[in-house]
């Protein structure tokens, strides 16, 4: 029997992020697709996600991640994969 394949990805997104509803939004997404992980404000300005799914959930979200909700102006995502051996339970906002 074969393990499925899980990935960990770190996110930064930047833009006009912080107080258009972008974190609510980003959990209600994550729950739609199965992700795992969280997502904050940062006081910088950005917003931090950590992703955790399969490789095709993770993608998914990541594509979402690049839009955001209709208020937000996504300028820049940032990603990183990451090998963590830390499995989130569920999505949430920090």
């Amino acid at each position: 029997m074969q393990v499925p394949q899980h990935e960990t990805v770190h996110a930064v997104i930047k833009g006009v992020v912080q107080g258009v509803g972008y974190r609510h939004a980003t959990v209600r997404r994550a729950h739609m697709l199965g992700v795992t992980g969280w997502v904050q404000n940062m006081e910088d300005g950005t917003v931090q996600a950590m992703v955790q799914g399969s490789p095709d959930q993770v993608d998914h979200m990541l594509e979402w991640l690049r839009r955001g909700p209709p208020a937000a102006v996504v300028r820049e995502l940032i990603t990183e994969r990451i090998y963590a051996d830390k499995r989130y339970a569920r999505f949430e906002q920090l």
